[in-house]
């Protein structure tokens, strides 16, 4: 099983950025895009850890996640688009996720439940963003077949720098698992965690 924790997105914002990339995706058709019914903003990548027929460990994964809990829900907000690293060698496009102090704090959290279980933490520091589309590079660090209409998608990307896809207020995360398809990746909810404690 390949799994992953994450938030899924509201509908608005879904919706929103469905349309976004409806416009975008005929610039730049040889990148990889991001189905708009997929997108979610990733609090930790568990990988391939279990087996199917590992029921055990999965149980104790399950419940080492519905330990993790906050004070306040998440608040996040949608806005932007970008490069990463950047526009001259870029592999991800995202749009950016404007996020209150608990979810740094959340995700923190996620990672402190599952390192016991054998699952390492992140290496790298906590930035919440969506992937809207990828970038194949080849060895050398060139433009593979994707750099196709990329100038123009580019020059599009500029005058949406600032759009507004809208916010949400999230007092639950899931644990998915990504089943790999000749079609792309698909999207399984195994659980929905409530995070935020209740009030004495």
């Amino acid at each position: 099983m390949r799994l992953f924790v994450a938030f899924d997105l509201p509908d608005i914002v879904r919706h929103g950025l469905a349309d976004l990339t409806k416009k975008l995706k005929p610039l730049c058709k040889n990148a990889r895009w991001a189905r708009p019914e997929g997108m979610h903003v990733t609090l930790k990548f568990i990988g391939h850890v279990i087996d199917e027929a590992d029921t055990r460990k999965l149980d104790m994964l399950r419940a080492a996640l519905a330990a993790v809990c906050s004070d306040a829900p998440v608040e996040m907000h949608f806005r932007g688009v970008g490069f990463f690293p950047d526009a001259h060698r870029p592999r991800v496009l995202w749009c950016g996720v404007k996020a209150s102090a608990n979810l740094a704090k959340l995700a923190a959290g996620v990672q402190d439940a599952l390192e016991p279980l054998g699952i390492p933490r992140d290496e790298h520091d906590f930035v919440p963003h969506l992937t809207l589309a990828r970038f194949k590079l080849s060895p050398v660090e060139k433009f593979h077949s994707s750099r196709e209409g990329f100038d123009e998608l580019a020059r599009s990307l500029a005058e949406m720098a600032q759009n507004d896809f809208g916010s949400v207020r999230e007092s639950e995360f899931h644990l998915f698992e990504s089943l790999l398809k000749p079609t792309g990746a698909e999207y399984k909810k195994i659980q929905t965690y409530s995070f935020v404690k209740e009030s004495a």
